[in-house]
C-alpha cells in the first residue's frame, strides 16, 4: 500500500508540476575528436525514476559528470530546481541537493562504513543539527541492511555491500536528486532484488532519481519513464514499454532478442 501511495503521489506531482526538477538543454561535451555528448536535453520531474540507457560508450557516464559538476559542458546547460547550475563546482552542485554514485564503487577503504556515511553528512546539503545526522546516518545504513556492518572498514565489505554503502553515502548527503550509475552491475539474481528493493525504498522516501543501468528487467521494473543515448545523442524517450518497441532502440541497443 505504502508503494501504491508513492506512485499515486508521484503521478499527481508530474501532472501539476510542469517545472522539471532537473533539465538538461543542448548539453554537449567533446573529448578531442570525440563527440560524448551532442545536444542532448533531458528533464527529469520531482518523484520519477528515470532510466537512462545506451550501448557502452553511448554518453551516459558523461552525462551525469556533467550534471554532477565533475565535467564542464563544452555548450549547452544544466538547469536544477529552477537554476543554472551549469559549470559549477561539485561540492557546490551536491549542497544544492544532487548526489551521485559511480560505476565502480570508491568508498574511504581505511575509514568505517560510519565514517564513510558521516563524511557524506558533512559534505552535501546538509543535517546542521549533530544528533539528527546520526540519527538519519542510522536510519539510512538501517534500510540499506549495513546497519551490523557500521564499525567495520569499508574496505572489508563485499561487493553488493560496497555498492549499498556506495548508495547510502550519496543518500547521506540529503538530496532531492539522486543520480545512480549502475548499482546493479556485477550483482547476482538475489543482490539484484535486494538493490532493486532499496531503489524502491528511495522512492518511498520522496526522492528523485535518475538511473543508468544495462539490466532491462530493471530498468522495466523501475523506470516511469525511459532516455536512450546513442553515439552521445539522445534516440529517443517515452514509457519503458514505449521505448522497447521502438525500432531505433532495437537496431542500436536491444537486438532482435528484445521480442524473444
Amino acid at each position: 500500500m505504502k508503494y501504491l501511495m508513492s506512485e499515486l503521489q508521484s503521478t499527481t506531482m508530474l501532472e501539476s508540476n510542469s517545472e522539471p526538477l532537473l533539465k538538461t538543454s543542448r548539453l554537449s561535451k567533446h573529448f578531442g575528436g570525440l563527440v560524448a555528448l551532442n545536444n542532448v536535453d533531458l528533464s527529469v520531474f520531482e518523484g520519477e525514476i528515470v532510466g537512462l540507457i545506451g550501448p557502452n560508450g553511448a554518453g551516459k557516464t558523461t552525462l551525469f559528470n556533467v550534471i554532477a559538476g565533475f565535467l564542464i559542458p563544452d555548450n549547452g546547460q544544466v538547469a536544477f530546481q529552477g537554476r543554472n547550475i551549469t559549470g559549477m563546482k561539485s561540492h557546490k552542485i551536491c549542497q544544492r541537493g544532487i548526489a551521485r554514485t559511480f560505476q565502480i564503487p570508491r568508498p574511504f577503504q581505511h575509514l568505517s562504513v560510519l565514517e564513510n556515511m558521516i563524511v557524506g553528512t558533512g559534505f552535501g546539503a546538509g543535517i546542521f543539527n549533530k544528533q539528527k545526522a546520526f540519527n538519519k546516518i542510522d536510519e539510512i545504513l538501517d534500510m540499506a541492511g549495513l546497519a551490523e556492518k557500521a564499525l567495520q572498514p569499508a574496505g572489508s565489505l563485499n561487493l553488493v555491500e560496497r555498492k549499498k554503502l556506495e548508495v547510502s553515502r550519496a543518500l547521506s548527503t540529503n538530496p532531492k536528486l539522486i543520480l545512480l550509475d549502475e548499482v546493479i552491475g556485477g550483482l547476482n539474481p538475489t543482490e539484484v532484488s535486494e538493490m532493486i528493493d532499496l531503489i524502491k525504498k528511495l522512492r518511498d522516501m520522496g526522492l528523485t532519481i535518475l538511473l543508468i543501468e544495462h539490466v532491462m528487467k530493471v530498468i522495466m521494473n523501475l523506470s516511469d519513464r525511459v532516455t536512450v543515448l546513442h553515439y552521445g545523442e539522445k534516440l529517443c524517450e517515452g514509457t519503458p514499454e514505449d521505448v522497447v518497441k521502438n525500432p531505433d532502440v532495437i537496431e542500436a541497443y536491444l537486438g532482435s532478442s528484445a521480442h524473444a
